[in-house]
């Protein structure tokens, strides 16, 4: 079997990382950039703290922020005619996941026009030619968007998230300035969180996993385990906040290489469907993942248990497996993740349509235990 691994050309980590940037677009020759981010950054001064580098460099550059909470195709066209409008020679994306999504759909469909409807690119796309190239700096610790050759947006029109796999789309250049995170408040830093805490998971026991994938995926654990309550609860405490933004990084290199499974299959449609947070959606239905796949990888669950400490002397498979499923729904209780469905809106007359979503995503056959639709159904229903 031959496994893949693809990165970043490079990435640089700190607090104050930003201040690289226009090393790197000096360094890559670039001369005009669109930068990609949300209203809401540009509001409270975050997107302002790397415009500030440009404009003391004298880097030209656009702006498009109209970069919405779960972006859909209209989005990423508007995008397209902004990029053009602009003669952008490279996209630079400031945010979370919506963020760099819309940015990797920008780019891919600039550089690949033939897949301009934006819905061909779907599942694993034919694109023939790289990105116009990406700086990313997420102002988020959790999707890892910056370093993964995914990218998800909404279909408006069919209802359904579209996962986006092309190695084409990962950003060249990834810049995880913790600092840009301080002002994330506590509900978005603990819903992020907890989506990183479910990559690292997922993406050490799908399918896919293989030594490599393995040994970040388990740090990944390890370090968000320890830095998300620190991050949560102490906003602007330098340790945690950049403890978390290296582990969703870390986790992100290896999903990004070896998938994910049916928990993000489930969360996807959920933000599709009713417009839940694809963080909060992740977390509130790991707990009940975890237990579901514990069959299918009671080994790694003891190494999980270890990673987060809860491991000791003398414990049975069984009861690392159980302690190992606890710790987690006990870090989600703690960063005060939802516990129900319910909380979010969503019915039992919801949940059908919800699985019909879910059985056809493309995180789902990645999961490690064999899952049908009325798996899904009673995974929704058992949290509801």
């Amino acid at each position: 079997m031959v496994n893949r691994f693809i990165l970043n050309e490079v990435s640089y980590f700190g607090p104050g990382a930003r201040k690289e940037l226009p090393n790197v677009v000096n360094r890559f020759g670039y001369k005009k950039a669109l930068v990609v981010t949300d209203k809401g950054l540009m509001k409270f001064g975050v997107a302002k703290m790397v415009l500030d580098e440009l404009d003391a460099a004298g880097i030209a550059y656009d702006i498009f922020d109209d970069v919405k909470p779960n972006p859909t195709v209209t989005n990423v066209k508007e995008g397209i005619g902004a990029c053009k409008t602009a003669e952008a020679d490279f996209i630079i994306a400031i945010g979370g996941g919506s963020a760099m999504d819309t940015a990797k759909g920008i780019g891919i469909v600039c550089n690949n026009p033939e897949f301009s409807d934006i819905v061909s690119l779907e599942g694993v796309a034919d694109t023939k030619k790289k990105s116009l190239p990406i700086i990313a700096l997420p102002t988020t610790a959790g999707t890892a968007a910056e370093t993964t050759i995914n990218y998800v947006i909404v279909d408006e029109e069919n209802q359904k998230k579209m996962v986006c796999v092309d190695p084409n789309d990962i950003p060249a250049v990834a810049i995880v300035d913790a600092e840009l995170m301080y002002s994330l408040p506590k509900g978005l830093t603990a819903s992020t969180g907890m989506d990183a805490m479910t990559h690292a998971i997922e993406g050490y026991i799908t399918k896919a996993a293989w030594e490599m994938s393995d040994m970040f995926e388990i740090k990944a654990i390890e370090m968000i385990h320890k830095y998300l309550p620190i991050a949560v609860n102490e906003p602007e405490n330098p340790e945690g906040r950049n403890g978390m933004a290296v582990a969703q990084y870390i986790a992100g290199m290896a999903f990004s290489n070896v998938g994910l499974g049916v928990d993000h299959g489930m969360a996807h449609p959920m933000s599709a469907l009713h417009d839940v947070p694809h963080g909060v959606a992740c977390a509130i239905l790991l707990p009940a993942v975890m237990r579901f796949n514990a069959p299918a990888a009671k080994e790694k669950y003891v190494e999980i248990a270890k990673a987060c400490g809860v491991y000791k002397d003398g414990m049975t498979v069984d009861q690392a497996v159980e302690a190992a499923c606890e710790e987690i729904a006990n870090l989600s209780r703690i960063v005060g993740i939802p516990a129900h469905l319910s909380e979010l809106g969503i019915k039992e007359e919801d949940i059908p349509a919800l699985a019909e979503q879910a059985i056809n995503d493309v995180c789902t056959p990645g999961n490690p235990r064999e899952v049908t639709k009325e798996d899904i159904i009673a995974l929704y229903k058992s949290i509801l």
